[in-house]
């Protein structure tokens, strides 16, 4: 299903969605399966890996969730015409697709608001500052690796739900 404006505004934003689905998948996954791993390897201690991940992942949020809010905004412009009434999202697998991606980005948009609240400044200012005891740090560290891993999960399986119904299954 296309919206009925014209074909390079189509394009434009199908380009937007794309570089921005990039973004946020790409730097989730970068994180959690690149950056993640190799500072476990190194001859950091665990509160300076904490440190460089808050510090990191922070950065990230600059052009992550801008992108995420892009992502949203173009694929509700894309989804309208099949939105507009309940006959289209129920009685074809698009709809049923668009349905389950929509309630997908709802669960990466509540898990990214728990991991944010998680490492909210006060806690932030801690690590930084090394003074959160390694006990904290530990549990801490479970917890972000953990909802950063779902969030990174859910985030693929959207991808997956947009080539579903971009080859029309």
């Amino acid at each position: 299903m296309r919206h009925a404006a014209m074909p390079l505004e189509n394009a434009i934003i199908t380009w937007i969605h794309l570089v921005s689905a990039a973004i946020w998948v790409g730097g989730g996954l970068f994180l959690g399966v690149v950056l993640a791993p190799v500072l476990k390897k190194t001859s950091m201690s665990l509160e300076e890996r904490i440190r460089m991940m808050v510090i990191v992942g922070r950065r990230f949020n600059i052009v992550g969730i801008p992108s995420l809010i892009i992502l949203m905004g173009t694929g509700l412009y894309t989804a309208y015409p099949i939105l507009a009434g309940p006959r289209p999202l129920l009685d074809s697998s698009y709809g049923t697709f668009l349905f389950i991606k929509m309630a997908l980005v709802v669960a990466v948009v509540v898990l990214l608001a728990v991991h944010v609240r998680i490492i909210r400044g006060d806690i932030e200012r801690r690590i930084l500052s090394g003074a959160m005891p390694e006990n904290e740090v530990r549990s801490l560290r479970k917890k972000i690796i953990i909802l950063g891993e779902v969030i990174a999960m859910v985030s693929v399986g959207i991808l997956f739900f947009a080539a579903l119904m971009d080859a029309g299954v």
